[in-house]
């Protein structure tokens, strides 16, 4: 073998990948699917029968988790398709800061404030009326494929 050293750059980000291999015809109801490069539930699946050429067609039905838009795709039961690993994490909610973005306290006790308050108006008016009554929140924040957004809010009681 040779002596020289081999140097390889990759432009890949470590850590996990942001969607897994799934078979079309085991994704049910309430799971998740890649649609159209987006992350969705699914909401409804129905699935055709064989046709005279082939495969069984699955037809999904997804919400977005992020901007809540509903996509639909047609995918052969046999073929796989992609699905987003989505985590669920809570925070304690500390300062909303006057340009939109929140500073929330993790678990190992630092802060992370790179996250915008929630474009749903009815969880964006249960978050500042709670904080401005000084109640103690707690935020879930939803992870899928490289986005995070704010997707629910729970109250511990005041400060």
């Amino acid at each position: 073998m040779s002596d020289e050293e081999h140097h390889f750059e990759s432009k890949a980000d470590a850590g996990a990948s942001k969607t897994f291999p799934q078979q079309a015809g085991t994704i049910r109801k309430n799971g998740y699917i890649v649609t159209k490069n987006r992350p969705c539930k699914v909401v409804e699946v129905s699935t055709s029968k064989t046709g005279k050429h082939g495969h069984a067609k699955c037809h999904f039905v997804g919400i977005d988790i992020f901007t809540g838009k509903k996509l639909e795709d047609i995918v052969p039961s046999s073929h796989n398709c992609d699905v987003p690993h989505v985590n669920r994490t809570d925070y304690q909610l500390i300062d909303i800061s006057e340009d939109g973005f929140v500073s929330l306290l993790t678990e190992t006790g630092d802060t992370k404030d790179d996250l915008r308050l929630p474009t749903d108006e009815n969880l964006l008016k249960q978050i500042k009326d709670g904080f401005s009554e000084g109640k103690d929140l707690v935020v879930s924040v939803m992870s899928a494929m490289g986005e995070e957004q704010i997707c629910a809010l729970k109250d511990i009681g005041p400060k």
